[in-house]
Order: structure tokens, then C-alpha cells, then sequence
């Protein structure tokens, strides 16, 4: 399965050369991952990834340009590797026929009272295997 954000773009995003900015990309990529997150704990009182989280690396690849227009920008978002205390994140900024950007982010957990990352609880591993995708399932992408 994979989750769905639709990215409105904003005037500011343009760089010089009329097309969104490389480095708002990674700004965009931000926003789906937090709304991502996010909607683990809505409602029900949970409290995971509520403490935070820091990227440890992002990996982007540039496939075409992306002009500005009123019309938000889907990005897809999925789940590619689980381990015990980080998880590997991929996207495509992409509309219905066009694709601009393939991404990875490494998201780390972690605990900004102890100052230092901590292990993904169950309830976090649960939701995030919901967005395995399948090529990850099949090679055991999950740390037990």
C-alpha cells in the first residue's frame, strides 16, 4: 500500500530558471512524511512517532522538471526497509503521467529528552509494515 499527499506548490518554490527548486524538493518530500506519520496517532491516543524523528540520509533522484501551476503534485510514499531503530522511506513526486523525482529518506526515530534515537516500538512497526512494499516483503525488509 502506499500513501498519498497532494503537494500544493507555491510561487516561492521557482528557482531562477522557472521550475520548483532542487532543494524544495526536499522540503515537499518533509511534508508527506510528517502527514505520513502522522496519521498513526490521530484519535486513538497513541503516542507514536510523537517524540520525534531525525533524517539520517536522503538519496533523490531528479527526473524532469517541475513548473509551477495551481494544481498540487501527488507524491506516493511507501515503506522499503524496517530495521530496529530506523526505517527506509520511498517516494515518486509524480501527476497522473508524469514523474519529476524517485527518493529515499532514512528516518531515525528519536528521543529529544535523552537526546539520542531509540528503538521503533511495536505499534510503529505494525503500521509502517502496512506500507512494506512487496519487493521489500519478499526479501525480509523487516527487522525482527
Amino acid at each position: 500500500m502506499r500513501h498519498h499527499y497532494s503537494c500544493p506548490l507555491r510561487w516561492s518554490d521557482m528557482d531562477a530558471f522557472g521550475h520548483v527548486n532542487n532543494a524544495v524538493f526536499v522540503r515537499y518530500l518533509e511534508e508527506a512524511r510528517i502527514d505520513f506519520m502522522a496519521r498513526l496517532a490521530p484519535g486513538g491516543g497513541s503516542v507514536s512517532f510523537t517524540g520525534g524523528s531525525v533524517v539520517a540520509r536522503h538519496e533523490i533522484d531528479y527526473v524532469r522538471p517541475l513548473v509551477h501551476r495551481h494544481a498540487p503534485v501527488t507524491i506516493e510514499l511507501w515503506v522499503t526497509k524496517i530495521s530496529a531503530a530506523s526505517m527506509t522511506v520511498g517516494y515518486e513526486v509524480k501527476d497522473e503521467d508524469t514523474l519529476y523525482l524517485r527518493a529515499t529518506t532514512v528516518v531515525v526515530p528519536y528521543d529529544f529528552a535523552e537526546e539520542r534515537p531509540r528503538r521503533l516500538t511495536a505499534e510503529e512497526k505494525a503500521y509502517l509494515k502496512e506500507y512494506l512494499d512487496d519487493a521489500a516483503q519478499a526479501k525480509g525488509a523487516v527487522a525482527r
